[in-house]
């Protein structure tokens, strides 16, 4: 399918920091800035600013950021699924996925995270595709906010639920083997029914969980 994109920003004032929340950034942009030092969920910030200049050389990747002037501060990944994962079995090329989303822990409080998913699903294009997303308790940041695996667990329902995502069951292993993960996803409006059909097929491997 035709990846289109259209640019959107929101503008944080709060306390003594203005934030904007941009994307979906163009590559010459994101060259240009640099990475909070408390980035660090996944990997040291050099790393995932690596990182996130091999993703946006993908055409149908989208990444949303939160900068404080031109430092990274909070961001967001869209992509198609990583082919070892069930998700990229589905026989449509228009389910993508959120991949990452990170705030800096010197930026906490500021909302960023659902501000980040709100501009992301400002652009019009975004309902024409399925949009998931897996949440997995060993990537929470638990001993960081001091949070319990259900407390952090109602965050992270909550942040999803500011861009539109919705809990969904499923049997995939994974998910399944935890009671606190969960697959979320937002089905565009303009998604058809053969492409929502795929997404049920590859939910449930098992027709017995239906």
């Amino acid at each position: 399918m035709k990846h289109r994109k259209t640019y959107h920003s929101y503008e944080i004032t709060d306390r003594d920091k203005n934030i904007l929340v941009e994307g979906p950034v163009e590559k010459e942009a994101l060259e240009s800035f640099t990475m909070d030092e408390g980035l660090v969920a996944f990997r040291p910030p050099d790393k995932q600013k690596e990182a996130l200049m091999k993703v946006v050389e993908m055409p149908e990747s989208r990444i949303i950021v939160a900068r404080d002037g031109d430092k990274i501060v909070g961001y967001a990944t869209f992509l198609y699924p990583d082919p070892l994962e069930r998700w990229s079995e589905a026989n449509i090329d228009n389910l993508i996925e959120l991949g990452a989303i990170e705030v800096s822990s010197e930026y906490r409080g500021y909302n960023l995270a659902k501000n980040i998913l709100k501009v992301s699903m400002m652009d019009d294009a975004m309902e024409d595709y399925i949009i998931i997303t897996t949440e997995y308790y060993w990537h929470w940041d638990l001993r960081g906010t001091g949070l319990s695996i259900w407390e952090y667990r109602d965050v992270m329902e909550k942040v999803m639920k500011a861009g539109g995502l919705e809990w969904y069951a499923t049997d995939d292993p994974e998910i399944c083997s935890h009671p606190a993960n969960c697959l979320m996803a937002k089905i565009g409006s303009r998604v058809g029914p053969d492409s929502v059909h795929e997404f049920n097929r590859i939910r449930f491997k098992h027709k017995y969980m239906f």
